[in-house]
């Protein structure tokens, strides 16, 4: 369903770690990137309107005429489409692969050596997160987010499962209030991402992670800091096998 963000109470972009000031020499580059970003690691969904021009520019720190070349780069790549009148903006027409095991074997030759420590990395900051965000004492509001992030999650399709795992984990690292840590686990999830979609949806692996999920949620909202991070490490590890498994 479409939706402008900016409007819409539980997409706080805002406040995440996407959609950061540029602070490169190429501000367009880096613009189309935090915009991919966006839309790859789920925080804009099929049909979602982007931010609005004014907003979205004053967030990144770039010039309105920087912003709509990167749009139109992104554009012509067939990933948003601009639409004009009382309802146009920029809507997301990105949609991410299959899942496919050639997709995943290629993938991983790209990355080489450093899928393990990809891996790696993920675990210690995703795991800190979560334990993180078990210790603060969370707002009702941020409470609220986290359980509609989870439900959303629970809810998913298979079509819209790995965007929707991407965002809970994001929502999770939003809740620490560590903007570097949240950029951290956002570039961690990018550095991955080709991977974790081109993975098989399987209904016993989703039962498995939907158990894991709820274990990691109920120990947040508890403020269990030592079961959240054990929660989150058994799920991570979990995802891990199973890429593994699927590589042979």
């Amino acid at each position: 369903m479409e939706h402008e963000a900016g409007r819409d109470p539980w997409m706080d972009w805002q406040g995440g770690a996407i959609f950061r000031p540029v602070r490169t020499g190429n501000a367009f580059e880096e613009t189309v990137e935090r915009i991919l970003e966006a839309v790859k690691l789920g925080v804009f969904g099929y049909g979602d309107r982007l931010p609005a021009e004014r907003d979205l520019a004053v967030r990144l720190n770039v010039s309105r005429d920087t912003l709509r070349e990167a749009i139109r780069s992104l554009q012509a790549a067939g990933c948003v489409e601009s639409r004009r009148g009382r309802y146009g903006g920029s809507f997301v027409t990105y949609r991410p692969p299959v899942p496919d095991l050639a997709d995943l074997r290629r993938a991983v030759q790209d990355m080489g050596s450093e899928l393990e420590d990809a891996l790696t990395y993920r675990m210690v900051l995703e795991s800190g997160a979560s334990e993180l965000a078990a210790r603060r004492r969370l707002s009702a509001e941020q409470r609220a987010y986290l359980t509609r992030r989870h439900e959303e999650l629970e809810d998913a399709g298979p079509e819209e499962y790995r965007r929707l795992d991407s965002r809970f984990h994001l929502a999770i690292a939003e809740l620490t209030s560590s903007p570097s840590l949240a950029v951290g686990i956002a570039a961690s999830r990018m550095r991955l991402n080709d991977l974790l979609n081109a993975i098989p949806i399987l209904e016993r692996n989703i039962e498995h992670a939907s158990h894991q999920h709820r274990a990691m949620v109920e120990a947040i909202l508890s403020g269990d800091a030592l079961a959240a991070r054990r929660a989150t490490a058994e799920h991570l590890e979990a995802t891990a096998a199973l890429l593994r498994g699927f590589l042979g």
